[in-house]
C-alpha cells in the first residue's frame, strides 16, 4: 500500500513538473497550445485506464480484500475522480495561457 501511495506521489510530482513547463514555455503560441493539448491528451487517456486498473488490482482487491464485483465499482470512481482532475489542470493551464498571451499582446 505504501508503494502504491509512493508511486502516486511520484507521479503528482511528475505531472506538476510538465504542467509548470507547459504554463510557461516560450514557444510560438500555437506550438505551445499543441504541445498543451497534445499532453493533456495522453494524460486523459493513460491516467484514468492506468488507475483503474492499478486501484482494482492492488488497492481494493488486495489491500482492502473487496469482492471482484466491489473493486469494479470503487475503481470506477477513481477513474472518473482522475478524468475530472486532468479536465481541472487542462483549464487551469489553458487559461493561464491564454491570460498570459493577452498580457504579452497588451503590452505591444
Amino acid at each position: 500500500m505504501a508503494v502504491c501511495f509512493s508511486i502516486v506521489l511520484d507521479l503528482m510530482k511528475l505531472l506538476a513538473g510538465q504542467i509548470f513547463f507547459l504554463s510557461f514555455s516560450n514557444d510560438g503560441s500555437l506550438v505551445s497550445a499543441l504541445k498543451t493539448l497534445l499532453f493533456f491528451t495522453v494524460l486523459m487517456v493513460t491516467l484514468p485506464i492506468g488507475l483503474y486498473f492499478a486501484s482494482k488490482s492492488f488497492v481494493f482487491e488486495a489491500s482492502m480484500g473487496m469482492s471482484n464485483k466491489d473493486s469494479y465499482f470503487y475503481a470506477a470512481i477513481v477513474a472518473v475522480v482522475a478524468v475530472h482532475v486532468v479536465l481541472a489542470l487542462f483549464v487551469y493551464v489553458a487559461w493561464n495561457e491564454g491570460s498570459r498571451q493577452w498580457r504579452e499582446g497588451k503590452q505591444d
